[in-house]
């Protein structure tokens, strides 16, 4: 199908603690358990787009080349007065582009969804998110736990290296 990426990876960027787990969890343990355990390859910003490229229209080209979009809902995703650049593509190429399939990853507790712009608040109605509950647990890492196991579910076959 021409794609590279298995999924292009949207999370907050910024400095505070809940943005250095956020970080945390998508470099290390996302990152082990989906392409080291699982095969897939993913598409992180900060680390699959390099420095001197045209940003946007980078985030753009990997976007087209991902099968999927795993978009890691916070409260400080959700209260950011501006979405991302990635986050707006990423939308638009979901909901009225190509169809790209959405995986809401629900990193903290949101409660009611009205703070989440509409376009999101469309994707939760139509298919709902997937709540990371794994800090409670002793083997967040475990890529058999139910968390994991979702996210995989949601994930295409894993794109096989030539």
């Amino acid at each position: 199908d021409g794609k590279i990426y298995d999924a292009y990876v949207i999370y907050p960027r910024s400095h505070t603690n809940e943005a250095n787990f956020v970080q945390y969890f998508v470099y290390q343990i996302m990152a082990d358990i989906l392409e080291n355990k699982c095969g897939y390859k993913l598409c992180i910003y900060g680390r699959d787009i390099y420095p001197g490229e045209d940003t946007a229209s980078a985030i753009e080209k990997r976007m087209q080349k991902s099968r999927r979009l795993i978009i890691l809902l916070t409260h400080q995703l959700i209260n950011c007065k501006e979405p991302a650049y990635d986050q707006h593509i990423a939308l638009y190429n979901a909901l009225i582009q190509n169809g790209t399939k959405v995986i809401l990853l629900e990193m903290e507790t949101i409660g009611t969804y009205e703070k989440l712009q509409e376009s999101l608040r469309f994707i939760v109605k139509q298919q709902g998110t997937i709540k990371w509950k794994e800090q409670h647990t002793v083997h967040p890492q475990s890529s058999n736990s139910r968390f994991w196991k979702q996210v995989r579910y949601q994930m295409p076959l894993p794109l096989k290296s030539s």
